[in-house]
């Protein structure tokens, strides 16, 4: 009974990350960020191996699920720290999320809650001519607080999934190894009846 629980509830939690890295992957495509994009797609690879060795009992896929956590939780502290600027970090910087591909940042800059976007006829004479010079204001919420709340998000998750994991891993080896033992028990302890010969000797006696 534990194992199931424990199995459904990792499944569970497999479904809320694949579910909300498909929603990240959706605006950091819009978004053009390309370090974000890739790391997602790895995710969204390992999590779903990791749903099929919960549901398959395969506690080799479910211990690889659980290593890559560990790392998906550090690159999202890394996103934590990237959009509040923690140490040398800058957020404007091209070369960390877009592999100074292009200019932009983050979709929710523009298209944050309650954002107004503004055209600027005359840029200023540094702006590339092949982009648009905009401006922004009235947004509810400063987009890097949207990242850090998704990349918080992703963090619970994964370290749910994590603990989640390895119980599973440890309830399924406890299975296998009572499994082993029965089995060998069954092999040794028990044997079935053996035919035994209902023939009897009889004495013979000669005649003179």
């Amino acid at each position: 009974m534990g194992c199931c629980s424990g199995r459904c509830t990792l499944a569970f939690i497999c479904g809320m990350q694949l579910v909300s890295v498909l929603e990240r992957q959706v605006i950091d495509f819009l978004g053009y960020q390309w370090a974000p994009i890739l790391t997602n797609f790895l995710h969204i690879i390992i999590v779903i191996l990791g749903l099929f060795g919960t549901i398959q009992f395969r506690p080799r896929y479910v211990t690889g699920y659980a290593a890559w956590l560990v790392v998906w939780m550090t690159w999202n502290v890394f996103i934590i720290c990237f959009y509040l600027e923690v140490g040398d970090l800058s957020r404007n910087s091209d070369l960390v999320l877009t592999f100074n591909l292009s200019m932009h940042r983050s979709w929710w800059m523009e298209n944050g809650p309650g954002c107004r976007v503004t055209l600027i006829s005359s840029p200023p004479t540094w702006a590339p001519a092949d982009h648009r010079y905009i401006s922004i204001s009235d947004c509810l919420m400063d987009f890097q607080f949207i990242e850090v709340a998704h990349s918080s998000l992703q963090i619970l998750l994964a370290l749910a999934g994590f603990i989640y994991a390895c119980y599973v891993v440890k309830l399924i080896s406890e299975e296998e190894d009572s499994f082993d033992f029965i089995g060998g028990f069954d092999s040794y302890g028990y044997q079935g009846p053996q035919k035994t010969s209902h023939l009897q000797l009889q004495p013979m006696y000669m005649s003179k």
